[in-house]
C-alpha cells in the first residue's frame, strides 16, 4: 500500500498531499532557493509532477512562474510549498511544508559554491559547488 504525505503552508490555507515516493532530497544552497525560503539553504525532495494534488487552498496559490517552471506559494503567508521543474514534469517539495515524515531523507548539499558566507554546514553529507554529477 502506498503511503501519502500531507503537506501544509505555515497559514494551513493551502493543503497538499504527495505520494512517499521522492526519487531524490537534497539541501540547495542556491542564491534563489536561499531568498524563497528565507534561510541559508532549501531542504527539498524530487518527485514527478502527478505524484502531488493540492487537497485544499488551490484558489489560494500564487504561482510565480509558468506551467513549465515555477515556484508555487501560499498567496496569503507566502510559505513556498514546491517548485515546478524539468519542463513541468516533476516538483521539488519543500521539506519544510510537509506535516507527515517522508521516507527519503537529504543525501548531498548543493551549490555549495554560492552558499551564504554566514552558513556553515557541519553534517557529513558529499557538497558539489553547482549540481551534483
Amino acid at each position: 500500500m502506498l503511503k501519502s504525505l500531507l503537506g501544509k503552508c505555515f497559514c494551513g490555507a493551502v493543503h497538499y498531499t504527495v505520494a512517499d515516493e521522492f526519487v531524490y532530497a537534497m539541501n540547495c544552497h542556491c542564491s534563489k532557493c536561499r531568498r524563497t525560503t528565507g534561510s541559508a539553504f532549501k531542504p527539498m525532495a524530487g518527485i514527478e509532477r502527478g505524484k502531488l494534488a493540492v487537497t485544499k487552498g488551490h484558489d489560494k496559490l500564487l504561482i510565480y512562474g509558468d506551467e513549465l517552471g515555477n515556484n508555487t506559494l501560499c498567496r496569503l503567508c507566502g510559505s513556498l510549498l514546491y517548485s515546478v521543474v524539468r519542463d513541468g514534469a516533476w516538483v521539488h517539495v519543500a521539506m519544510g511544508t510537509l506535516v507527515d515524515s517522508p521516507a527519503i531523507r537529504p543525501t548531498h548539499h548543493i551549490f555549495v559554491g554560492s552558499k551564504a558566507p554566514w552558513f556553515t554546514i557541519t553534517d557529513d553529507l558529499p557538497q558539489y559547488d553547482e549540481f551534483a554529477p
